[in-house]
């Protein structure tokens, strides 16, 4: 399982990882949970007041979430592998939120530094749920975290109890969930868990069957770049495409300038 920090090439292949992005294919470790699971005392709950902004929600304290189970969701809106992680928070978020059961949406940016632009993907994205701006790594860095994404739960007590970082995990995750809300004197949890059919980008990747390895359009990391002449660092210039690529290879066509990390189109303006 990696920790360092990678850059997002999401316009490559659904198999790309990004920005230390962690894969965690979902084996179902766990296919049956027994009724009470036996869970470690990972730390206590730190604080959140670092936050730089909140979106959906005023700012939640330590305090004030006291009593409930607490869900820290760290994400970055780019991220390929939260997206795929995507579908089960909301759905928790629905089917948990009348039983003292809080998510928190940690947005630890990489190079998403627009909130703005985090705002639109929350509203795009269906996240409606309260989101932590965590621009300057406070919470990231209070909880030790290195992964995205990355799903920490704490009991009622503000004793973190799971974690898992990367995708997958999603039933144990959700039974935790479950036992938590009973140890917490929430009745009627059940043991049914919630029913996923993600879609686009947020459907589950297909582990095996992949065929292309992560890749990356900044110059930094990038393989495979077949575009004639190669790549041109920081240097707006005109690229084309090979009559034809193989497997994984890629190309560009226009005008771009390929920095470290990303590749910009160099847009012209039309008219006065």
């Amino acid at each position: 399982m990696k920790s360092v920090q990678l850059v997002l090439a999401a316009m490559l292949t659904s198999s790309i990882i990004a920005s230390g992005e962690v894969i965690a294919a979902d084996k179902s470790l766990v296919q049956k949970m027994p009724t009470a699971i036996r869970l470690p005392i990972e730390g206590e709950f730190p604080s959140i007041g670092g936050a730089t902004g909140w979106l959906n929600s005023p700012p939640l304290t330590v305090t004030g979430l006291r009593g409930k189970v607490v869900l820290v969701d760290f994400w970055t809106y780019s991220c390929i592998n939260w997206l795929r992680t995507l579908p089960h928070a909301r759905a928790w978020a629905e089917k948990y939120k009348d039983q003292g059961r809080v998510i928190i949406g940690v947005h630890s940016l990489e190079f998403e530094k627009n909130v703005d632009n985090v705002r639109k993907a929350v509203m795009d994205m269906k996240v409606e749920y309260p989101v932590a701006i965590d621009s300057d790594y406070v919470i990231w860095h209070a909880l030790e975290n290195h992964y995205w994404p990355a799903l920490y739960i704490a009991d009622a007590k503000g004793t973190i109890r799971h974690h898992q970082f990367g995708e997958g995990g999603y039933e144990q995750s959700e039974r935790i969930i479950q036992q938590l809300l009973t140890e917490a004197g929430r009745a009627g949890i059940g043991n049914e868990l919630v029913s996923i059919d993600g879609r686009g980008v947020e459907a589950a990747p297909d582990w095996n069957n992949l065929q292309s390895p992560e890749n990356y359009v900044g110059y930094q990391r990038t393989e495979n770049f077949a575009s004639p002449g190669g790549l041109a660092p920081y240097k707006c210039r005109h690229y084309s495409a090979p009559a034809s690529l193989r497997v994984n290879q890629w190309a560009l066509t226009g005008e771009w300038t390929v920095g470290k990390q990303a590749t910009a189109l160099q847009v012209h303006r039309v008219g006065p």
